[in-house]
């Protein structure tokens, strides 16, 4: 049986202070526990390090991911931030190939891959990303693609712990613009994803990878999401930058 999760992509928002605030008032608003539901909090990574004291001060039940890694474990990469230097603040999970990293900054496919591996070899979960824009949706072609993007991005992986691997299903459409794909859109690509792990690691590893909707997910709308098969919780961002509405992400996400 998977276990849900319910992640917060806080994007390039908040102060160091800004963020501390907000990570206690999910570490208040989520006191009682999170029952069988994993949750996690994706701060920019200036705030990893104080976020990560908020945790262990108020034994918040959430763990910490980073937004972005590269593939390298030191170097002439100005700018850039290692798999070592995640595990050293904390972080357990790390963010891979989001839309906006692939559509702003150019990551490719290949390059989600040489992360997943990076962070694998550290101990380090990757929550990776796949989705298709306004156009490949329209074109009727948006299965065929996310299925390409999960082979390329999974190639080569070892996956002895399918709990250790996250995908998250971002139709790119429905990111930071107000509208959202149905639950019965979600549950299209997500069960083709599963086909497809299955078709890569086989039944029982693809059976406990957990697949997560992102795309304008909030407290309204998330139930609907939670009720298909094959969708096991959800990225979320905007609503995820104010404690009570995220902790209510995470109270549906636990009936």
């Amino acid at each position: 049986m998977r276990k849900r999760m319910i992640a917060g992509n806080w994007k390039m928002n908040k102060t160091f202070s800004e963020a501390i605030v907000l990570a206690q008032g999910l570490a208040k608003e989520l006191e009682g526990g999170t029952g069988d539901v994993d949750v996690v909090v994706a701060p920019p990574a200036v705030n990893l390090k104080g976020v990560a004291e908020v945790i262990e001060k108020e034994e918040a039940p959430f763990a910490l991911s980073a937004q972005n890694v590269y593939w390298e474990e030191a170097g002439a990469y100005t700018g850039e931030t290692a798999p070592n230097m995640l595990e050293a603040v904390g972080a357990t999970y790390c963010i891979i190939g989001h839309s906006e990293r692939r559509d702003y900054f150019g990551e490719t496919d290949e390059d989600i891959n040489k992360k997943a591996k990076a962070l694998m070899a550290h101990g380090i979960v990757p929550i990776s990303c796949c989705g298709e824009s306004l156009e490949i949706r329209e074109a009727g072609t948006h299965v065929e693609f996310v299925v390409d993007q999960i082979k390329k991005d999974t190639a080569g992986l070892e996956i002895t712990d399918p709990s250790k691997y996250v995908i998250a299903y971002e139709p790119i459409w429905a990111i930071g613009t107000g509208k959202t794909a149905t639950a019965d859109d979600a549950q299209e690509v997500c069960g083709a994803i599963r086909k497809t792990l299955v078709e890569i690691f086989g039944e029982e590893t693809a059976a406990g990878i957990r697949i997560l909707y992102g795309g304008s997910a909030n407290p309204s709308n998330i139930a609907g999401f939670l009720e298909k098969e094959d969708v096991d919780g959800a990225l979320v961002g905007g609503a995820s930058l104010k404690a009570d509405g995220f902790a209510d992400m995470v109270h549906s996400a636990m009936a």
